[in-house]
């Protein structure tokens, strides 16, 4: 682990947030709003932050704290980046500390590998229970080197009147016609859940809807969408739930040019059951009285001598895990066909891939697949002639 200089959070001394440029104001704000003054805070000065809403019996609540944090982000951001697209502005001074990718809780994880600043982005499902609401958000990640990672920064943060309460799921972040799009899972009141784009105009965000709701079906439970330009016509690759259908389907609908609706009709790929590694799932309920295979996390990619195969997870022999399809056609319709084994066998998946900058090509994924221990991880793959395999842990 490494510290950064001028970091703040929760656990710097107050001491210190009073002379950092921009902690201080927002701090001495912050107790003047309470009726307080650094000085009667004495000796406590060399305390953590946190701990003001004991000092204070609870004047100070752990929400304030949390907004205060919230706002240093915020400015450090603004004052490091000026507006966006600034040539020469990067990398600003997190609020907090760099972290290796073992002390982020992380499910669904996507790296955005940015090479005109050598820079790294890690999105995933971040709230601390993903599986019931209320949903906070989704944070980001950053690093230069795929070691350290700085944040979290929010991402993301629900408008008001926002259509979904909770269960944010697997966003991943593409950059299209000079912007960022961000597409991300979400689930409505009713338990309909689908795919929504939003855009932003930088990699941190803060970003906001795009599309009016889902992209995908409004009647279908839909998951895991993600972006995929083929020759100029921009699609997007979903799952068709299990839940509704037994047999979960990955489906691909083109996008109008600016990603704001669909256009045409599904088009089918191929099911859960395709795959001769996919089991069924255990453990449902005795009501469940049908096989059920689920289709998650696709991610497509063209490899260097311009073959298309997809990354998509269900579970296995040995629980979650994820396999390789292949498009025979080279385009995004196929048809295609399912790799034999695994890629991935055992307690983890939904990964994607991505191309260092050093070289090379690499694949993230979560494990393992139960909350609260998920963590990305990162390993080396081989190239071969139309596929790949793993190498060494990165």
């Amino acid at each position: 682990m490494r510290t950064t200089n001028s970091t703040l959070t929760g656990q710097t001394a107050m001491g210190e947030w009073l002379v950092h440029p921009v902690g201080a104001p927002l701090f001495v704000e912050l107790l003047a709003q309470h009726g307080l003054e650094a000085l009667q805070l004495g000796l406590d000065l060399g305390r953590p932050l946190i701990e003001l809403v004991q000092l204070t019996n609870s004047k100070i609540s752990a929400s304030a704290i949390d907004d205060l944090l919230q706002a240093a982000t915020e400015k450090l951001v603004a004052e490091s980046f000026g507006t966006p697209g600034e040539e020469g502005v990067f990398l600003p001074v997190p609020v907090g500390r760099e972290m290796t990718l073992d002390e982020i809780q992380i499910r669904d994880p996507f790296i955005l590998s940015d090479s005109t600043t050598s820079t790294y982005y890690l999105y995933g499902s971040t709230d601390k229970n993903v599986w019931s609401g209320p949903g906070t958000g989704f944070d980001t990640y950053r690093s230069r080197d795929l070691v350290y990672w700085e944040g979290p920064f929010a991402a993301f943060r629900p408008p008001s009147a926002f259509w979904s309460r909770g269960m944010y799921w697997a966003p991943e972040v593409h950059e299209y016609q000079d912007h960022w799009y961000m597409f991300a899972t979400f689930t409505a009141l009713n338990g309909h859940r689908g795919t929504q784009v939003l855009r932003a105009d930088h990699p941190l965000g803060p970003f906001e809807p795009w599309s009016d709701g889902p992209v995908t079906p409004h009647k279908w439970q839909c998951l895991d969408g993600t972006f995929f330009l083929d020759t100029g016509q921009p699609w997007i690759v979903y799952c068709h739930e299990w839940t509704q259908i037994h047999d979960g389907a990955m489906y691909a609908q083109r996008l109008s040019a600016d990603l704001r609706c669909p256009e045409g009709a599904p088009v089918f790929l191929f099911s859960a059951s395709d795959a001769n590694w996919s089991r069924p799932m255990q453990g449902l309920s005795p009501s469940f009285n049908f096989p059920a295979h689920v289709t998650d996390g696709p991610s497509l990619f063209r490899l260097n001598n311009g073959h298309l195969m997809m990354l998509w997870s269900s579970f296995g022999e040995h629980g979650y895990a994820m396999g390789i399809a292949h498009s025979t056609s080279g385009n995004i319709e196929g048809p295609w066909i399912q790799e034999q084994d695994a890629l991935w066998s055992a307690d983890g998946g939904h990964g994607m891939i991505f191309r260092p900058h050093d070289g090379g090509l690499a694949l993230t994924l979560h494990q393992p697949n139960n909350t609260p221990d998920e963590r990305a991880t990162i390993w080396m793959l081989a190239e071969h002639e139309g596929t790949v395999s793993l190498e060494k842990r990165r």
